[in-house]
Order: C-alpha cells, then structure tokens, then sequence
C-alpha cells in the first residue's frame, strides 16, 4: 500500500510538473502606482443603423409631444429613430436630418439648431439605445451587453460577463471591431499594464470581446484524458507487481 501511495503521488507530480502555468492575475507587471492617459477614449460617433432616443423640451408643450419615441423593434423594447443608409433620421418639423459621423454633443447642437426656427428654446437630449458589446469565449456569463452611457472599457465588459474562468488566456484576448464596414482584429495582453493605453481596451460599438481557452483546458477535456485515471492506476499496479517480484 505504501508503494501504491508513493507511485501515485510521484505520477501526479510529473502530470502537475507538465502543465503550463497560467498567470491569472490582471496586469501583473504592474507598478504600485501608475497613470494612464485616457486620451484613447474618444466619444462615440452616430453611425447608420443606430437607434437615437430624442427628447425635447420647449416653450411649447405641443411640440414636445411630438417627439415622444415610439417603439421600433419587433419586441417592442427599443424606442428611437433608426439612422437609415444616407445617415439620416426623420424627425418633427425638421424633416430628414443627417446625424452620422455626429457625436451625441453635436446632434443634440445640431437639431436644437433646426428646431429653433420652429419653437422657442429647444432643448434636445439625445441617447445611442443600441449601442452594445458582445462577450463571449472563456466567461462566466457571455451575452451581448446594452451600454446605457455609451462607454465602456474591456474589465468592465468582462465584469458584466462574470469575468474570465481560470481557463480563460488573459494575455491573448481577441478585440473584433467593425467601422466603415471593415472588421479588424486586435489581441491584448491583460497581464501587461501597456495595455491600457491601447485604443482597443476603450470599447466601441459592436465590438466583440473573444477569450480564448487555454491550453489546459483542451488537455482536460480531450478524449485521451478521459482514460487517464486508467493509465495512472495501471501504472500504479505496475509499480506494485514489479516492487513484489524484486523481493523474491
């Protein structure tokens, strides 16, 4: 029996020894205090197939009721004026209104602009309601995720997805943006503090976050180790057999 113990603590060793080792602390290289320029952070842009949420107060509570939003999906949760394929929206006494490539600061100016020919003192606020991230990959909890102030950065996309699992590269996480119709690809390392200054740990519209499994996690799951425990305990009485035929 000792001989069995000795020869599988001894095999578990070589199998751990084996292993990768995996860092899973973020931004490990990290000093105790550092300062990162947000510079990288630029505001979101109105782009087509945005839905913009537009309210507007005025002297005239008339026309105020006539930019309630109504609703635009198919479920009936999302309220708003789709950006149609030449930029525009189609608003109250204004009429088509070219909103892309605006910042939600510059279509605000802009419309309460138009319609200060109409009414007295427009104010007009303004919200992206579609503007949303997508998390999947080595996560608790991947889902698409509906940002409600139209910024976010990559932790805290991961928190909304319940973090990496211990499975999960976080030197190897994989950034899919798409702008003017073109998709680029950007890979981050999480265990490096360079990364937060990179213009991909700002997220933007529509961009997909992709952790990646690590190298253990095939091992555990693959058909050959399924029969591992065999092989060990096959050699583990191997072990047994050829220490009681030495004795004799």
């Amino acid at each position: 029996m000792k001989i069995l113990t000795r020869s599988s603590v001894l095999i578990l060793l070589v199998i751990s020894a084996c292993a990768p080792r995996r860092d899973l602390v973020y931004f490990s290289n990290m000093a105790n205090t550092t300062t990162t320029n947000d510079a990288q952070n630029p505001e979101a842009r109105i782009r087509q197939n945005d839905i913009v949420n537009i309210t507007m107060n005025s002297l005239s509570p008339e026309s105020n009721l006539l930019f309630t939003s109504k609703n635009i999906s198919p479920d009936a949760t999302l309220k708003g004026y789709r950006v149609n394929k030449s930029g525009n929206i189609h608003l109250p006494l204004i009429g088509d209104f070219k909103i892309e490539g605006m910042t939600i600061e510059e279509a605000q100016s802009g419309i309460a602009a138009a319609l200060s020919e109409h009414v007295k003192k427009p104010e007009v606020e303004i919200q992206i309601v579609n503007f949303k991230v997508t998390v999947i990959g080595e996560v608790n909890k991947p889902s698409t995720f509906i940002i409600t102030d139209e910024k976010i950065n990559l932790l805290e996309a991961l928190g909304m997805a319940g973090d990496m699992t211990v499975y999960g590269k976080r030197d190897n996480v994989l950034i899919i943006r798409t702008e003017d119709n073109r998709k680029t690809m950007k890979r981050l390392n999480l265990n490096n503090q360079e990364t937060l200054n990179s213009p991909y740990f700002n997220l933007r519209q529509n961009d997909i976050v992709y952790v990646e499994p690590d190298r253990s996690k095939a091992v555990e799951f693959s058909s050959n180790t399924r029969i591992a425990p065999m092989i060990i305990a096959s050699i583990s009485a191997a072990a047994v057999l050829i220490a009681v035929l030495l004795k004799r």
